[in-house]
């Protein structure tokens, strides 16, 4: 993939409105690759609809329950749900989490496996997990497989954005068409262009 200098030049160049947009972005974009998508995808079920700083605590507390702190999925399947509980983490939560370890270890996550598929081959495969929905694999494949080309229309922070920077009025399906719309403009860089809206100050 271009560097993500290139890609920002070459998304501003396309896009007059995404060159204002970056212009509003007041601090360094950078690959976050990981090779480690359970432990990602762990962190993620952890982070949900939680303030940065509780889920910061809670994912500590969480790391602390296991040797050199990496939830073995082995090891999490056999904790017991009072000792998850007592960390702060919810009965949903904890059960999607026993949920991931169990499908990485009866399915596969590794990075090789899922890096030979497409993204919604991907979508397709992880959100057979209950409680891994399609937006949280988004996640996955914007961040530590540092896909290039996601647009999760469905995040409300890129919806806010988008209506902002591109006065949008629509609701529901007819806004989801204008961004589609839109979106097809930054191609192949969705995401960058999805990173960019959600640091625009």
């Amino acid at each position: 993939m271009k560097p993500y200098r290139d890609i920002m030049a070459a998304l501003a160049k396309t896009d007059p409105i995404m060159a204002e947009v970056i212009k509003k972005v007041k601090e360094d974009i950078h690959p976050t690759p990981s090779i480690d998508v359970y432990y990602y995808l762990l962190h993620s079920i952890v982070s949900q609809q939680l303030s940065t700083k509780v889920a910061d605590v809670i994912w500590k507390r969480f790391l602390d329950l296991f040797p050199d702190q990496y939830p073995d999925e082995r090891e999490l399947l056999l904790k017991e749900d009072w000792e998850l509980r007592d960390i702060g983490l919810s009965h949903a939560k904890l059960n999607y989490m026993k949920n991931v370890a169990d499908f990485s270890l009866t399915e596969g996550m590794l990075f090789d496996k899922l890096d030979e598929m497409d993204d919604q081959e991907i979508i397709k495969y992880l959100t057979q997990i209950k409680g891994v929905g399609q937006w949280t694999v988004q996640m996955i494949l914007m961040f530590p497989m540092d896909r290039p080309n996601v647009f999760p229309i469905d995040d409300l922070g890129i919806q806010t954005k988008m209506k902002k920077y591109y006065a949008l009025d629509q609701d529901k399906k007819e806004l989801r068409i204008k961004m589609i719309e839109i979106s097809e403009n930054w191609a192949p860089y969705k995401t960058m262009a999805s990173k960019l809206l959600w640091k625009a100050q």
